[in-house]
């Protein structure tokens, strides 16, 4: 399948954007672009470094700016962070590509980001109240920008990618540059 359009990967901390991202990058031989790399090459810091720095919103204008650089590439795979779809104008360049909302519970999302320091917004005493916190605000948005919902829960990210790149070629995911 040669793709037309962005295959971006959205939804919270935890639901496996990156690596299902590069299963399906690997399937499609098309590239990959985790969009939190490229805010770290372009800063020279990690995110953690940036957050303590320029705080949050230093690294969502560093995020936008890497979005709109990104998106101005040929179709790629691109995984995006879980605070992306924040900002309106995000949003708005976000629905140039087909975009993908990995879903996954609250459970899930501990489990999988426990041992993780690169994470700034889980660095506190209750993650899991911040990860709810944060599912109220950005799940509704989340799924007004989805083009297609996948379940991450309890799933191999093999599997996950395969259910994506089969919505992918059905006829209404298409991907044409309409």
């Amino acid at each position: 399948m040669l793709l037309q359009k962005h295959v971006i990967l959205i939804g919270p901390m935890g639901a496996g954007k990156s690596t299902i991202g590069r299963f399906i990058s690997e399937q499609l031989t098309c590239p990959f672009v985790d969009l939190d790399k490229v805010i770290e090459n372009r800063a020279g810091a990690s995110i953690p470094w940036i957050f303590d720095i320029e705080g949050e919103q230093g690294f969502r204008e560093r995020e936008t700016a890497a979005l709109d650089e990104v998106l101005r590439e040929p179709p790629q795979i691109i995984a995006t962070g879980g605070g992306c779809i924040l900002k309106p104008e995000n949003q708005k360049m976000l629905q140039q590509g087909i975009t993908v909302y990995l879903v996954t519970s609250i459970e899930q999302q501990l489990e999988r980001t426990a041992k993780d320091k690169n994470r700034p917004l889980l660095q506190a005493e209750n993650p899991e109240d911040i990860l709810a916190g944060l599912a109220q605000t950005r799940n509704p948005i989340y799924e007004r920008l989805a083009d297609i919902e996948v379940v991450t829960n309890c799933k191999p990210p093999k599997l996950v990618a395969q259910e994506i790149l089969q919505h992918l070629s059905e006829p209404n995911h298409e991907n044409s540059s309409s």
